[in-house]
């Protein structure tokens, strides 16, 4: 289903009142990193949906371990505790409305550790997690028409510059992320009770191969729901969403000048 700016306020009473995010374990909120009215509207469904546990895609677990309640009340010794605005990620002022929203929440962080990103392109993203391997999926080879869509994306993703022999091991780099965050999202929902609320990007959020169909693999037992973000000039994100808006563009310039 796709809602227009329009509709936002009716989808808010759905979500509240019996809609498509009610009574799920696991709700996945996808985002363009970048575009601040998609972390503007995140915060609004977390604090409708009133999450006992946040997973942050941008957090390590060493860094969601610092978070606590009384922290959550100060925007700058939040952003200064977890540094993150020297992690990579765009303004912590995006984000940090999001933690405000739910503030008793557990936080958990399910950002893969670079020595693991870098085994896993070197070996595979299964010697890599840390979880069971098998249970999430990262033992099984790809069909190779799924195989080539993925290539496929990171090479557009990454402007047609990367060496064709990366791509596989970029690919690979994606499913462990999936994976970690499918088990992050399995331990905060065993440790709160649930609900929980997963906060991603749109690619990680995606119904037919990201995180949540890598969850509902490990778990079959857990309901799942995913919220995707596009904007204006795009459209919808790929990969099947129980629920999509679009937002205005933002100005990024040209994307692929850093590639050349």
């Amino acid at each position: 289903m796709r809602l227009s700016l329009a509709a936002m306020f009716i989808a808010s009473a759905a979500f509240a009142d019996g809609g498509v995010f009610a009574g799920r374990d696991v709700i996945f909120l996808g985002e363009q990193h970048d575009n601040p009215a998609h972390h503007a509207r995140q915060a609004d469904l977390v604090a409708e949906i009133a999450p006992r546990a946040l997973v942050f895609e941008m957090l390590t677990e060493e860094q969601a371990g610092r978070v606590t309640p009384e922290l959550v009340g100060d925007e700058a010794g939040l952003e200064a505790t977890l540094g993150w605005n020297d992690s990579g990620w765009p303004d912590f002022a995006m984000y940090y409305p999001i933690f405000a929203a739910a503030p008793d929440a557990q936080v958990f962080g399910a950002a893969v550790p670079r020595e693991a990103a870098r085994s896993a392109m070197e070996t595979g993203g299964a010697a890599a997690f840390a979880g069971d391997a098998t249970r999430f999926g990262l033992t099984e080879a790809l069909l190779p028409e799924d195989q080539e869509r993925r290539e496929d994306l990171q090479r557009a993703a990454h402007c047609d510059a990367l060496p064709e022999e990366l791509l596989p091991s970029m690919v690979e780099i994606q499913r462990l992320r999936d994976a970690e965050l499918a088990r992050v999202a399995l331990a905060a929902l065993e440790a709160s009770g649930g609900p929980v609320v997963v906060i991603t990007g749109n690619g990680h959020a995606r119904l037919d191969w990201g995180a949540p169909a890598v969850l509902k693999r490990a778990a079959p037992e857990v309901s799942v729901a995913s919220f995707g973000q596009g904007e204006t000039g795009s459209g919808d994100p790929d990969g099947g969403f129980d629920l999509v808006e679009i937002a205005p563009d933002v100005d990024r310039g040209d994307p692929c000048e850093a590639f050349r």
